[in-house]
């Protein structure tokens, strides 16, 4: 059973009000829907019952005609997200509950791509925009297959995805899921997916894509459900929100998804002003917001902020949050007879919710494009493909000290150890589908290495062990490992962690793992006691790390010749190793985050300050840096042309910037563009990522990069005028190959208005 259905089947949602709802199989307590083409046309103009269905009158007419027919019960159970069938309206029970983060997750084969933050570090919202692409199409083609009655739990088109929280501590377990540590990376990727996964045809959505979890929400896993993030104002402004901001203006989300904590006090699924002053009134969001699942019954439950069920309910509802993701809603019905809540605010939610299977089309004779995609088009030999390009471009080299790239032809034999070689369910990370062929690391390098040359695996040492495990070197995993070293030309050592440590809400309590999160960053114990005896036989050693949060490694960075690390790189990811250690494939994945020394470094998990996080406010040095990654190749940066050294508050400014390759190997490079505020009037970060581009490179050659950047790419929040603003005067616009990797600097002015 995959990991998520067994926490989910494990919860209960028993709400204080009495009523319980186990959400798999409320599905199965409606009665048989019909399909949509037994009443329309005349048929539904005699009646009257299906004229929503009725394509030439506007949208917003439908929704309400279809609103119009329901009884207040009806109603509030459309509110929740396994919506039953009302069979004498004709309309099919729907579960809004699906997942498609990096693939459609827990509804069976489906292209399994590298996790988020794997993606993330390829750089390359082209690439992100495809993907997105793919899980809809694969989305549409289990949809349509399933017929047009109903649809249950992980078969629906609107999609949990993408998580645009701040990987703001590597502590935090789901950091995997979002695309790193900078706002405006975040922003890029998040907005690509999302018009990936939404589509560009101006009627119909092919699915509507979630941004996720709104806001200022990144652990600690086991307090979720209670906790009181309270970050400071120019922190939420600067760093929770900018993404979210992206995705809705840039991106035209369908839907937001609220977070489970409360923020400065007032809990998410219940913030007026985070669901409605801002999300709508200020960045003009027109669709739903579904909350986190349980998160509605938290109001009561957990931040005791309601006294009740129904008024947490109706409080939630009155505040924006449209969809309740559990049971808590079935109170509404009490909260409207209580006077809590009328039914025009329910009326006012359902209008958003019912809009979206609208737009979907869900409603519509099966005539328009989407709804041709079939079956045949999940899992295709061309989405495999894509996942294979998108495991390429997120490796990211971290060291190399000339071991690679490896030569098959100067090579016997190579020892391929550790418990992530062998295991194909590391490469699917969390919120994940099932690959139908994937191929592990070890399987991989056998490929490519071929019958010339003898690979031997040994599972050496656990990725993590608790007080009672005896692992050592009396264990024949730990001898078998030794033993195949010293034969070996080469060890490969394939560690790190996996999604059974780290992840959501997990019952997981090893050493340095709690909950889900991570107690410390290090390589655990086990593993680098471990590396130290695999050494000191004597061999090279490439590390392979896979992780979905940032290590500290470095005694392994100190003493091994190299280290890639490979994320949870999905169906394809051993091929995808092995293409960068044998130099089939040259890599240019860069960090989306940062990687500490140590946990010391880190402040209070805790707190929500930005203050010492990140590498834009992190005044250590890191092991390494915010957008580092190495290439078997060199590139130098010609002089760039700014277009203007004047910038108004309302122009633009483009960047080219020529990057030469200049060693013996074809490449991509991604230029990255910083900029620093030189003479603020209040604190600044150190610099800030505001523009970069991945480019690609023939040996011997030129390519122009081209970036533009706004003067909305400078701005701060100001206290006092509780708005953004851009100072004038002047900016340092830094361009290098990461974020300690400057190789020019430019200073600009911004001209007052």
């Amino acid at each position: 059973m995959n990991s998520l259905r067994e926490k989910y089947a494990r919860k209960s949602f028993a709400l204080v009000t009495g009523l319980s709802l186990v959400w798999a199989g409320a599905a199965l307590l409606a009665g048989p829907a019909p399909v949509w083409a037994q009443e329309t046309g005349a048929a539904a103009a005699a009646t009257g019952t299906q004229a929503y269905r009725d394509t030439s009158r506007p949208l917003a007419a439908r929704v309400d005609s279809l609103i119009a027919q329901m009884t207040l019960e009806e109603k509030v159970a459309q509110l929740q997200n396994a919506a039953p069938a009302i069979p004498r309206l004709g309309v099919p029970a729907y579960n809004y509950w699906s997942e498609g983060l990096h693939g459609i997750a827990n509804e069976g084969i489906a292209t399994v791509f590298p996790q988020a933050i794997g993606n993330a570090a390829t750089w390359d919202p082209a690439l992100v925009h495809a993907i997105g692409d793919v899980v809809s199409t694969e989305a549409r083609a289990k949809f349509n297959d399933k017929g047009t009655g109903d649809h249950g739990w992980f078969n629906g088109l609107t999609i949990w995805s993408p998580n645009i929280n701040i990987f703001r501590d590597p502590r935090w377990g789901r950091g995997q899921e979002t695309y790193g540590e900078d706002p405006f990376l975040s922003g890029r990727m998040g907005v690509a997916f999302i018009q990936g996964m939404q589509g560009d045809d101006p009627q119909y959505l092919k699915a509507v894509a979630c941004a996720k979890h709104f806001a200022v929400h990144s652990g600690p896993e086991p307090l979720r459900h209670r906790f009181d993030a309270r970050p400071p104002e120019r922190d939420l402004y600067e760093t929770y929100l900018p993404q979210f901001e992206a995705a809705v203006r840039e991106g035209h989300v369908g839907q937001v998804m609220s977070a489970y904590s409360a923020i400065n006090g007032v809990p998410a699924p219940a913030d007026t002003w985070l669901l409605t002053d801002l999300l709508r009134g200020q960045w003009g969001f027109d669709g739903y917001v579904v909350s986190d699942c349980d998160a509605v019954a938290d109001i009561l439950n957990g931040h005791h902020y309601a006294s009740t069920m129904a008024e947490a309910s109706a409080d939630a509802v009155k505040a924006g949050t449209d969809l309740d993701c559990g049971g808590a809603y079935g109170a509404l019905t009490q909260a409207v007879h209580d006077g809590l809540i009328s039914e025009d605010q329910i009326n006012t939610a359902l209008r958003r919710v019912l809009t979206a299977r609208f737009r979907l089309g869900l409603f519509d004779p099966p005539t328009y494009a989407y709804a041709k995609i079939t079956a045949a088009d999940n899992d295709t030999p061309q989405h495999s493909d894509l996942a294979l390009r998108a495991a390429r471009e997120s490796m990211v080299l971290l060291k190399n000290d000339g071991l690679l790239p490896l030569d098959p032809a100067r090579l016997k034999r190579v020892a391929v150890i550790g418990a992530n070689a062998d295991d194909t369910r590391m490469l699917h990370g969390n919120y994940n589908g099932t690959a139908s062929h994937p191929v592990s690391i070890l399987q991989g390098l056998k490929d490519a290495l071929g019958p010339g040359v003898e690979v031997t695996y040994a599972r050496g040492c656990p990725l993590a062990a608790s007080a009672t495990d005896t692992f050592g070197p009396s264990s024949p995993d730990y001898q078998q490992a030794l033993e195949a070293a010293k034969n070996a030309d080469v060890v490969i050592y394939v560690g790190g962690i996996s999604a059974r440590l780290e992840g959501e809400e997990m019952r997981v309590s090893l050493a340095g793992f709690s909950g889900g999160d991570r107690t410390r960053i290090e390589l655990p114990q086990v593993q680098e006691d471990f590396l130290k005896a695999l050494s000191a036989v004597g061999k090279p050693i490439v590390f392979v790390n896979c992780s979905g949060s940032a290590m500290a490694i470095p005694w392994e960075a100190d003493h091994l010749a190299a280290i890639l690390q490979a994320w949870y790189p999905g169906e394809n990811g051993g091929t995808a190793v092995a293409d960068v250690l044998l130099g089939r494939y040259n890599p240019a994945g860069r960090l989306p985050v940062t990687f500490y020394a140590s946990t010391a470094e880190l402040p209070d998990f805790q707190d929500y300050s930005m203050a010492g996080r990140t590498y834009r406010y992190y005044a250590g040095k890191a092991l390494f840096p915010f957008g580092y990654g190495l290439s078997y190749t060199k590139f130098s940066y010609g002089k760039p042309r700014f277009s203007t050294r004047q910038l108004s508050r309302t122009g633009t400014l483009q960047i080219t910037v020529p990057v030469r390759n200049t060693g013996g190997r074809d490449g991509d490079e991604v230029v990255q563009v910083y900029v620093r505020h030189v003479k603020s009037a209040v604190p600044q970060p150190i610099h800030s990522l505001c523009a970069f581009q991945r480019v690609s490179v023939p040996k011997g050659q030129t390519q122009t990069a081209t970036l533009t950047l706004s003067p909305a790419q400078f701005r701060y929040w100001d206290v006092t005028k509780k708005a953004y603003v851009v100072e004038p005067g002047p900016y340092e616009i830094q361009i290098g190959s990461s974020s300690v990797d400057i190789r020019t600097r430019q200073v600009i002015a911004v001209k007052a208005d």
